[in-house]
């Protein structure tokens, strides 16, 4: 079989902020054949992206190739003029991004903008490529194929933008597609359908494919070898099955082992503990509050749940469930229009504003992502001195010794409160996230997929450390996720949403055995194992996929 890519000891290079230059890839080499699918995986800042966007001849801003050979089809993407490489993708090369939400264009309609590539390229006629994008829309399983490309980005849902980013990427009927995290951010319901999707349209197509993912169980639906990579460098090269369950390298192991936490030792007998929160029939949404006082959307049906002292729980079900919408309900973010919170023997209003400043310590939040959540003109110092002076009126030498024993809890060092957010990796970010937190020394944080960005090393070291945290602190967490392995290694029970109610809830060790209702049992089943052979054998009940609408 032919080879579609080689590529030849690849070297990056990028050029720091003191104008110093560094070597992020260092003599990289792997080859890609016709038709096959090559997984790239590590942690955060091992290269991954940054690999397979030299198939497109890219480089991020501030970064070069400076060494070897990128041949895509017989062509050199390193060194070809710029002209010439964008002839080349979209119709040799294409990609599917992480977030299709941030690829397409809220003003057009879906088909305009999946269709733009073979007008640009002027590979057929309007009407000919307004067919294929039919024939594409059918093959990636969307719904109502005829008419979705009418539609526009914001009528349709994550899993059906995130095919729809792939027929995109797939109208100019390209040799090679690079896939970049494109399931990172789905349930793991939808999480099946996009896979299933893409795996059938890749094979059929004998089309080659890149797929950049720090998720070694989503990988091993679909790739056929894997590329392990960390600091730039290729650690091991196999065949998915040999990496999965023979892995040679140490760090593969280690990737391995991080892919599923240990679970949480056992908590505290709830005989000898007290609720810290108690929520009942609360509803909440958005929109005009109509003349029976609920909210025009409704993202929450009359919910109750409890959290014990010194215990967690966990809300898990698909995007759009209510599982967000509850969390910034407890913490008064969303106002609740009925029901009652009532946090450590207090009722709280259902306003943050109109609650006291104790109130506000004891209760804190933590939000998925720490780009948006930290103020990327402040210093790390500044951002963890607001709470300290906000909450207990520290100043000067004190509050400078509080920011760092709050960065010696996280696990960062304290040079660290010299920078701002963005000299920071993901994970280093996450941790001031949650110290930002425990500078208000609470008592219950709710913790809203605060992992689900980062890739499975750092996910595993966030949890260890929120578990000391807790035996040190005596905290409690709800902790929000999609990610059901990270919900088992933490929480000490588990609340299933869907559609704004809470279905069901149990111990994490009951999850796939005891589970009754359909939708729980559907997203229990869902789950992706490290099993190159699961996604194909995997056969859901189709009386649980009608019970739920469709999944």
């Amino acid at each position: 079989m032919a080879n579609l890519v080689e590529i030849r000891d690849l070297k990056v290079e990028a050029k720091t902020d003191s104008g110093r230059i560094v070597e992020i890839i260092r003599g990289v080499s792997f080859e890609v054949a016709e038709g096959e699918i090559v997984a790239l995986i590590g942690e955060s800042g091992s290269g991954k992206t940054t690999i397979a966007l030299t198939l497109m001849g890219h480089a991020r801003a501030g970064c070069r190739i400076s060494g070897g050979s990128v041949v895509l089809a017989g062509q050199d993407m390193a060194s070809l003029p710029e002209r010439k490489r964008a002839n080349i993708r979209g119709t040799v090369v294409s990609y599917v991004p992480q977030s299709a939400a941030a690829a397409f264009n809220p003003s057009q309609t879906i088909m305009e903008q999946v269709i733009e590539i073979a007008r640009i390229h002027d590979l057929m006629p309007a009407e000919e490529a307004r067919t294929r994008a039919v024939s594409l829309f059918k093959a990636l399983s969307l719904p109502d194929p005829e008419t979705i490309g009418s539609r526009y980005p914001h009528q349709v849902s994550g899993g059906q933008l995130q095919r729809l980013s792939a027929a995109m990427a797939l109208i100019g009927d390209p040799k090679l597609v690079i896939f970049d995290e494109p399931t990172t951010a789905l349930d793991v319901t939808t999480q099946i359908e996009v896979l299933r999707a893409f795996k059938s349209v890749m094979h059929k197509g004998r089309i080659g494919g890149v797929y950049v993912s720090h998720d070694l169980a989503v990988v091993a639906q679909i790739a056929d070898r894997i590329v392990v990579l960390k600091g730039g460098e290729v650690q091991e090269i196999g065949s998915t099955e040999q990496i999965l369950s023979r892995p040679q390298h140490p760090y593969t192991k280690e990737l391995l082992g991080a892919f599923k936490p240990e679970a949480r030792a056992k908590s505290p007998d709830k005989q000898q503990s007290k609720a810290i929160l108690q929520v009942q029939d609360l509803i909440a949404g958005y929109g005009p509050i109509q003349a029976d006082g609920t909210p025009l959307v409704k993202a929450l049906k009359s919910v109750s749940v409890e959290v014990e002292s010194g215990c967690n729980l966990g809300i898990i079900g698909e995007s759009g469930c209510g599982k967000s919408t509850l969390a910034r309900t407890i913490a008064g973010i969303i106002p609740a229009t009925a029901g009652k919170i009532t946090f450590n023997g207090q009722t709280l209003a259902p306003a943050a504003g109109a609650r006291t400043r104790e109130q506000l310590r004891e209760l804190q939040i933590v939000f998925q992502y720490a780009d948006t959540a930290l103020n990327p003109a402040k210093s790390i110092s500044d951002i963890l001195g607001r709470p300290l002076a906000f909450y207990h009126g520290m100043t000067g030498e004190k509050r400078e010794k509080r920011i760092d024993e709050l960065l010696d809890m996280v696990r960062l060092p304290r040079a660290l409160k010299h920078r701002r957010p963005s000299e920071l990796s993901g994970g280093q970010k996450q941790r001031v996230n949650f110290a930002r937190a425990l500078a208000a020394e609470p008592k219950l944080i709710l913790c809203d997929e605060v992992t689900s960005a980062l890739d499975t090393v750092v996910a595993a070291a966030v949890i260890d450390l929120l578990k000391e945290l807790q035996r040190e602190l005596s905290l409690s967490y709800i902790f929000i996720s999609h990610d059901l392995s990270v919900v088992e290694a933490i929480c000490d029970e588990v609340a299933v949403m869907y559609a704004g109610e809470k279905i069901e809830q149990l111990p994490p060790s009951a999850m796939s055995s005891s589970a009754s209702h359909p939708y729980s049992q559907l997203l229990f089943s869902s789950v992706p194992k490290l099993d190159p052979a699961w996604l194909d054998g995997l056969k859901q009940d189709p009386k649980l996929i009608r019970a739920v609408g469709g999944g």
